[in-house]
C-alpha cells in the first residue's frame, strides 16, 4: 500500500498526562505492562488540562527513565509564539527527546471560522519552524485524517494541508482513528498518487465505553458506522458484552489493515493497558525488533 510496508512493522502507544494523583500513581505500572511489547515509542498528548506542556514534559521524561523506550511529546502551536515553541524545543532536545508529534492543536471556540491565534496558523508552519531551528534532530510525526478533518472545507482542501506538512519536513503520519478500513486505504492511495511516500500509521481507538466513544467521535469527526453504533447502544448497560464486542470489531479492523500492508499501528491506550494487551494477543503479534 505504501513504501513503508516493506519495513518492519512499527507499533506505538499513546498516553495522556495524568490529571489526578491517583492517575499519576497508576501510570507507571500501565507503562511497564505496555513496555513489555517493545513499542517503537510512546507518545504523550498535550499537557494536562491543555494549559501548558509541563504535564507532557514530566510524563515523557518519566517514561524514558522507567523504560528506556523513546517518548514523543505532542507539540501544539495554536495560540503560541515562536519564542515559546523555540524554548520548548530546546527543553526537549536537552532532555534527549528525539521524536515529536507536531500538531496545530484545537482552535479556541472564539476562533472557529477565523484565523488561528498566535504566530502559527497551521501545523505545516510548525514543522517548517522545527526544521529551520533544529534541523533533522527530531523525527516528526504529523496528523492525517482519512475521513477528513472536521474543520476542513472539503476532502481536497484537507489533503492539500496534509501535503504541506509532508513537504515541510514530516517523517511520518499518524491517522485519526476510524472504524472503516476503506477510509484508510483510500487515503493511502491518494498519497501514492500524489508521490507522498512517508509511512502513514493507522490510529487505533479501543471500543470500551459507549458514551465516551460517542463524545470523542463527535469532536474529531470520526464516523461510527450505523451497525456499530446500534450495537453499542444496545450493549451500553452491559459492560462485559460491550467490551467483548468492541474488542472483536477492533481486532478485525487491525487484521484488515495489517493484511493490506499498513506499516504498523498506533494505539490510543487511554492510559489503560488491558485492551491493548488483549488486542496484541488476538492479533498474534510478537514483540517487534527495531
Amino acid at each position: 500500500m505504501n513504501s513503508a510496508a516493506a519495513q518492519p512493522l512499527q507499533f506505538s502507544f499513546e498516553l495522556f498526562p495524568p490529571r489526578t494523583p491517583e492517575g499519576a500513581a497508576k501510570l507507571p505500572a500501565i507503562v511497564a505492562q505496555l513496555a513489555t511489547l517493545q513499542p517503537k515509542y510512546f507518545s504523550v498528548t498535550y499537557g494536562a488540562g491543555g494549559s501548558d506542556q509541563d504535564g507532557t514534559y514530566d510524563t515523557v521524561v518519566r517514561v524514558v527513565e522507567d523504560t528506556g523506550i523513546d517518548a514523543a511529546p505532542h507539540l501544539t502551536c495554536v495560540g503560541s509564539s515562536r519564542a515559546k515553541i523555540s524554548a520548548l524545543l530546546d527543553r526537549y532536545e536537552a532532555a534527549g527527546v528525539k521524536r515529536i508529534v507536531a500538531l496545530r492543536g484545537d482552535l479556541p471556540a472564539t476562533a472557529l471560522g477565523a484565523s488561528a491565534p498566535g504566530d502559527f496558523h497551521y501545523a505545516s508552519e510548525l514543522v517548517q519552524f522545527i526544521r529551520e531551528t533544529h534541523g533533522e534532530h527530531f523525527h516528526l510525526e504529523v496528523a492525517a485524517y482519512p475521513e477528513t478533518h472536521p474543520q476542513a472545507a472539503n476532502p481536497d482542501a484537507d489533503f492539500v494541508n496534509f501535503r504541506r506538512k509532508v513537504e515541510a519536513g514530516a517523517n511520518a503520519a499518524i491517522t485519526q482513528y476510524f472504524f472503516v478500513a476503506e477510509a484508510y486505504f483510500d487515503f493511502v492511495e491518494r498519497c501514492t498518487r500524489a508521490g507522498i511516500a512517508i509511512p502513514v500509521i493507522p490510529g487505533i481507538m479501543p471500543i470500551t465505553n459507549h458514551g465516551q466513544l460517542t463524545r470523542f467521535s463527535a469532536a474529531c469527526g470520526a464516523d461510527i458506522p450505523r451497525w456499530i453504533r446500534l450495537r453499542l447502544e444496545q450493549l451500553q448497560n452491559d459492560k462485559p458484552s460491550l467490551q467483548a464486542f468492541g474488542l472483536d470489531v477492533i481486532t478485525r479492523l487491525c487484521e484488515s489493515l495489517l493484511k493490506a500492508g499498513a506499516p504498523g499501528l498506533h494505539f490510543y491506550t487511554l492510559n489503560q493497558a488491558e485492551t491493548t494487551l488483549r488486542l496484541w494477543q488476538n492479533l498474534g503479534l510478537p514483540a517487534p525488533h527495531y
